[in-house]
């Protein structure tokens, strides 16, 4: 008699012995996503919407230029016939006009940058860096605009010859004169700011992607 055969060993295995077995794969955290490349549409679309935002905050300049002109104080200034030559100056030389009128834009340009910012707010709850730029260079142009339309619409800058035309010793209104170039900031900052305000009060926020329950205890996947 012949003994039975024994039938050889299987073979070993060394790939699946060796890996250890990884499991399904963990989906992420919820709130968690990829951000966007440097030339991908979420870039593009927050540089798009910045642009509309500095265009119309800078359009709305010609709201404050016209308030402007319409509320500031008016300087009053006297003209006088000295040998035979035209010399004007300031009817009340103690007067706060002139602070009265870089007061008044500075006022209006705070108004109108915390108003920008609140719309701006609404219409883009979600922020980000493109639209507060937007918001500030629109703002700081607006200002510009303002001032220079306030200018052109308020009294003649010639004002020997406004002088000449309202006769001698007649009262007239000096030009519209913005004297603290400062008040041009007014706007941009303000409406940084309340942006900045706005969105650590009321912005969205990210879901906690590992929450604690209570105090002491390790944290959870979702």
């Amino acid at each position: 008699m012949t003994a039975p055969l024994t039938p050889p060993p299987p073979p070993n295995d060394h790939s699946s012995a060796q890996t250890p077995y990884q499991g399904p794969p963990v989906p992420p955290p919820a709130g968690a996503h990829e951000e966007p490349g440097p030339d991908g549409p979420g870039l593009r679309t927050e540089l798009r919407e910045a642009a509309v935002t500095t265009v119309a905050v800078t359009v709305c300049g010609a709201l404050l230029g016209v308030l402007w002109w319409w509320l500031a104080p008016s300087v009053p200034l006297v003209g006088d016939l000295v040998d035979k030559s035209w010399v004007v100056y300031l009817k009340d030389s103690e007067g706060e006009q002139a602070i009265g009128v870089d007061g008044t834009f500075t006022l209006l340009g705070l108004g109108l940058g915390a108003l920008s910012a609140l719309v701006v707010f609404v219409l883009r709850r979600r922020g980000g860096v493109p639209i507060v730029v937007g918001l500030g260079v629109g703002g700081l142009l607006g200002s510009l605009l303002a001032w220079r339309l306030g200018v052109w619409l308020g009294p003649t800058g010639d004002v020997i010859a406004h002088a000449r035309e309202a006769g001698r010793g007649t009262t007239f209104p000096a030009p519209l004169k913005l004297g603290a170039k400062g008040a041009l900031l007014a706007w941009p900052i303000a409406a940084l700011l309340v942006h900045l305000g706005l969105t650590s009060l009321f912005g969205p926020r990210d879901p906690e992607p590992y929450p604690y329950p209570h105090p002491g205890e390790p944290p959870k996947r979702l």
